[in-house]
């Protein structure tokens, strides 16, 4: 697979959060800061640092690169933990307190599959580390999960290749999202209400004659 049709893992947690924040972070490469992804900058900073820790039966490596031939994925691990067991343990950490967050959970799933396609471990279970409780979520690494990385996967180089953006969602999740500004989920909301008025008019005056 060529260099410019792998995803980058992170484009999985924001395309299954909302698709049209995915496609403006990695299709148009744009951004925008606010409070939440300051907090999440914060809470990755331990976590960007290279290196390795060692403690009995266990060695932590910190930021490390990840990539899968085979799906076509290009990231990074916030901490793996190595056991002696010879098993491996993602763990990505989050702001917030500890809840359940399928967008979170299939970026997880996304770095346990390029670290098996790696190393050649079985990586059936990782974890979200909420910084805001400082408790860790456990997440198994399901069929289901596994199935959603593909398409999901696929989904997003699809976008990408052909520069399509998906609709906004205007709904609940649109005033936390940082790219509101640029989205503009309410005046493009509004202006689909619009012509969908519209044309509604047009087939009524075509159906039943001009008044």
């Amino acid at each position: 697979m060529e260099e410019d049709d792998f995803v980058s893992i992170s484009a999985l947690q924001h395309y299954s959060y909302c698709p049209r924040q995915c496609g403006l972070i990695h299709a148009e490469q744009s951004f925008a800061e606010n409070v939440y992804t300051a907090r999440g900058n914060a809470v990755h900073r331990k976590a960007d640092f290279s290196g390795y820790e060692l403690r009995v039966g266990l060695r932590m490596e910190r930021a490390l690169p990840l990539a899968s031939q085979k799906l076509g994925l290009i990231g990074r691990a916030d901490i793996v933990e190595f056991s002696s067991d010879r098993s491996a343990y993602p763990v990505e950490y989050k702001h917030g307190l500890r809840r359940q967050q399928n967008h979170d959970d299939i970026q997880l799933a996304a770095q346990a599959l390029c670290l098996e396609e790696m190393t050649g471990l079985s990586v059936p279970f990782g974890a979200i580390y909420h910084a805001s409780s400082r408790r860790r979520r456990e997440v198994e690494i399901t069929d289901a999960l596994r199935v959603e990385v593909v398409e999901t996967t696929q989904a997003i180089r699809v976008m990408i290749q052909t520069g399509w953006l998906p609709p906004p969602a205007n709904d609940a999740r649109c005033p936390q999202c940082s790219l509101i500004g640029l989205c503009q989920p309410q005046a493009l909301a509004e202006r689909s209400r619009r012509r969908t008025m519209q044309t509604n008019l047009f087939i009524v005056e075509d159906e039943c004659g001009p008044y």
